[in-house]
């Protein structure tokens, strides 16, 4: 089969700057293909979007609904908005993805109001879901309608069941119904080792936001609805939200491949254990200081900002907060042990210089 395509980049090239760096997983490029040919019916109406709903049931129990949108952002702005009302807010951590890292899309696209909470290790607690869960009759104020968490959290760490059952059961206590943002979910399980299911619909969650492209997809997540009846209107808010894939088949196809087999939980083990492999070897460093438990693919570090820049220019990675010399260092699916080596003895050369 000709193609007049070119590579334009080195497949030498390595870094840490994101699990978002490396390409697809040969699996998954392969599904792509048999995925193509022939004709299927678009927008969702196809074998494959229909097989991923029976593998999602499978993972996620009997009552799961899966919508596979094309990305995180449109994954956790559709699932916002099935929970809440015009009026509505959601309570989210402070360092939360979509906080942060969405562009105000949440409030903007989603129409919906954050009220964010400081943590000190990513994680929310019901006490810290009480300091802005409050004022529902006050038509003065956002209603607090949903409680959102990170597994595994923006900066590493990750929320046991326990922890996310008692999260949820406060949440429905005061009437209120929990998404997971799970764009690392395969990664949080890898690192509890248990199955997805023990730390989301097992313990409450009612809606959670899936991810395939950090764990190995060219693209697509999911929307899974966990809980139907907290739920409304997902496919006509997909569609409104610019997320309902024509050629839906070939999102599908890519989640079936990651969840068919183990292949999800192969990548993330991979990664979390690279992640691992690296932490081992910074805490021999003298002048590196770890800064949050490395319990999946990321490690968070302080070292001299002089270092960190030298550094950079020979392996890509993020400042994470640049004023307090904090860097982030991220493990993927395909992150070997010879990257981690040729890595630590780069920064073991520039803190020497």
């Amino acid at each position: 089969m000709r193609t007049d395509a070119k590579r334009h980049h080195d497949t030498e090239v390595r870094g840490f700057a994101s699990d978002n760096y490396a390409g697809a997983h040969p699996e998954v490029l392969a599904a792509l293909a048999v995925a193509n040919g022939g004709h299927q019916s678009a927008y969702g109406d196809d074998e494959y979007t229909e097989h991923l709903q029976q593998l999602m049931r499978r993972h996620f129990g009997g009552r799961a609904q899966t919508f596979p949108v094309f990305n995180g952002t449109g994954a956790n702005v559709v699932a916002l908005q099935s929970v809440t009302d015009r009026w509505g807010a959601v309570i989210a951590a402070e360092s939360a993805h979509i906080n942060v890292d969405e562009c105000g899309a949440p409030e903007r696209v989603g129409g919906l109001k954050l009220l964010t909470v400081p943590t000190p290790d990513g994680k929310l607690t019901p006490e810290l879901v009480d300091r802005e869960a409050f004022g529902w009759d006050d038509e003065h104020r956002a209603m607090p309608q949903v409680v959102s968490i990170t597994q595994n959290t923006e900066l590493g760490t990750v929320y046991t069941p326990d922890e996310i059952r008692a999260l949820c059961e406060h949440a429905h206590e005061l009437g209120m119904v929990v998404h997971l943002d799970g764009a690392r979910i395969a990664n949080a399980a890898a690192s509890l080792d248990v199955p997805m299911r023990t730390f989301t619909n097992a313990v409450g969650v009612d809606i959670l936001s899936f991810g395939g492209t950090k764990n190995g997809a060219v693209f697509g997540e999911a929307v899974v609805v966990l809980n139907p009846d907290a739920v409304r209107g997902m496919k006509h808010l997909r569609k409104l939200s610019m997320q309902l894939a024509s050629k839906m088949r070939f999102v599908s196809v890519q989640l079936e491949a990651l969840l068919a087999g183990d292949l999800w939980l192969r990548n993330a083990r991979h990664a979390n254990n690279m992640a691992a492999l690296l932490a081992e070897g910074v805490r021999k460093l003298p002048g590196v200081e770890i800064v949050h438990p490395v319990q999946a693919n990321a490690v968070f570090a302080r070292l001299p900002h002089d270092v960190a820049t030298r550094l950079q220019k020979r392996f890509r990675f993020y400042f994470w907060d640049e004023a307090a010399g904090v860097v982030r260092w991220m493990c993927a699916f395909d992150t070997a042990e010879s990257d981690v080596e040729e890595f630590l003895a780069a920064l073991r050369e520039e803190l020497g210089a």
